[in-house]
């Protein structure tokens, strides 16, 4: 995998090599990120679960102090809809604009202004807009080389939003206003995985890395009931056929490398303007993704694929440069963004703040050793296929360097051995000589469970002696 432009960028920052999202799909992941809370406690736990509008957010919280904050893409936000009438639009999508950002191309699934912009330049455009993303091009003659998509690489969804928020930086840097916040949010990577040419040709089918599993799905899924069901889910489980999952990869990867090559057009608008300096930029993503470990496709349950992803974050001044080995989370954002703005980290956050490490600091006291997230795998189909109501649709994982636990509500734990066992094939969950490991993990998930209640209230107290006291 070839990206340049973020390899400059960890080289020039701060990348942190233990990155976890605290929750997948799009949507929890997101919700996790917003408002530095785990899932359990924002319980926007699917694609569509409403998130309460009691929270506050990143937005909210820069908005207060001046900025506005603008949206290139999508945040995935469901909409609360005890505020809202039953007829209002909002409510026909999950995808939604998070509560204090303004949206200034707002674009997921629905994807009006690219297609009207798509439309200018004379292509056809299916009548469905998630179609869009899906349009290729006719090749003949290259049978190991995806089909590429029917867009010029100058004309894709991942080059419109760049553009789009390059010409938006360009009319407002220099503004009076504090400065400028951008929240530039690209689909791609994501399905379907079709890459527009030259991207589409850039990695041999032959030259990729193999799919880490079982030689069968049929053994993969005997490892827990929850992996079985959702193995023979069509859209879940990999292709066999090991050329077509190959022509799948090498879109992903080229995806990848068109998004590295526009990310180089962004930060050369920034320099050019004379604002690299003066600019913090937070590199990441929602999830991961599978790419056929473990047979799977998307990203779900509790496998690393899922859940492990990139963090780079650059200081203004790039002072500071480096890496860091330590448990970071997603829930770490909000709080870090904030820290830096001297803004106070609202309460309702389960995350810390990464300042430490952009300044040169050692880990603050009682950081965490391990990373933590959370499923909720709720669905009609699953629910009747594995006997359970809608509450024991949920699982916890710990992770630390060297194991990993997975609780489910009302499935078989897993445990995996990660030193000897660092791809996760084999559950140590029964083995007499893992007894006492696998009670150390599940002992240390409860208290973090127990740690990371909603404390919104619990700093009050309120007496007869002297009123209402705070304790921080």
């Amino acid at each position: 995998m070839r990206t340049p432009t973020i390899d400059t960028l960890a080289a020039d920052g701060v990348l942190f090599e233990r990155h976890f999202t605290n929750a997948v799909p799009c949507g929890p992941s997101r919700a996790c990120m917003h408002t530095g809370m785990y899932l359990h406690n924002h319980r926007s736990g699917t694609n569509g679960t409403p998130l309460d509008a009691r929270f506050t957010n990143w937005a909210l919280e820069v908005r207060r102090v001046g900025y506005d904050p603008v949206l290139f893409g999508y945040t995935h936000t469901a909409p609360d809809p005890r505020y809202l009438e039953p007829d209002d639009p909002r409510l026909g999508t999950d995808e939604g604009v998070l509560p204090g950002i303004t949206p200034i191309v707002d674009m997921a699934t629905h994807c009006g202004p690219w297609r009207d912009w798509l439309l200018a330049r004379g292509y056809p455009i299916p009548d469905d807009h998630g179609a869009t993303y899906g349009q290729r091009r006719e090749v003949a003659g290259a049978p190991n080389v995806p089909r590429p998509s029917l867009y010029d690489s100058a004309h894709t969804d991942t080059f419109f939003l760049v553009q789009s928020a390059i010409d938006y930086i360009e009319t407002v840097n220099g503004d009076d206003a504090p400065g400028w916040c951008v929240h530039l949010s690209l689909r791609a990577p994501h399905p379907p995985w079709i890459a527009a040419a030259p991207y589409h040709a850039r990695y041999a089918i032959g030259s990729l890395p193999g799919c880490v599993r079982h030689d069968s799905a049929e053994r993969e899924g005997s490892l827990h009931p929850w992996l079985d069901t959702f193995l023979h889910r069509g859209r879940n489980q990999s292709h066999a056929d090991d050329r077509r999952h190959r022509l799948l990869q090498a879109s992903y990867y080229g995806l990848m490398a068109e998004v590295d090559d526009n990310l180089a057009r962004l930060f050369a608008c920034v320099r050019d303007l004379g604002a690299w300096d003066d600019t913090l930029v937070i590199f990441t993503s929602d999830h991961g993704e599978q790419m056929g470990d473990h047979w799977l496709y998307g990203k779900a349950g509790f496998f690393d694929q899922s859940y492990a992803i990139p963090l780079v974050i650059r200081r203004p001044d790039g002072a500071r440069a480096g890496r860091v080995g330590v448990f970071t989370e997603h829930v770490d954002l909000m709080p870090t963004l904030l820290d830096w703005l001297g803004i106070e980290v609202p309460r309702q956050c389960d995350g810390h703040s990464l300042m430490p490490f952009l300044v040169g600091g050692a880990a603050p006291r009682n950081w965490r050793d391990a990373a933590h997230w959370e499923f909720d795998f709720r669905d009609p189909d699953v629910e009747g296929h594995l006997g359970l109501t809608q509450e024991h649709c949920l699982l916890n994982v710990i992770r630390d360097r060297n194991g990993k636990y997975v609780h489910f509500a009302k499935l078989p734990p897993l445990f995996f051995d990660l030193e000897q066992d660092p791809s996760e094939l084999t559950d140590r969950v029964g083995s007499a000589a893992h007894r006492e490991r696998v009670n150390d993990y599940a002992t240390r998930l409860l208290s973090w469970r127990m740690q990371h209640a909603d404390k919104t209230l619990t700093h009050f107290r309120v007496t007869r002696e002297a009123g209402l006291t705070t304790r921080q």
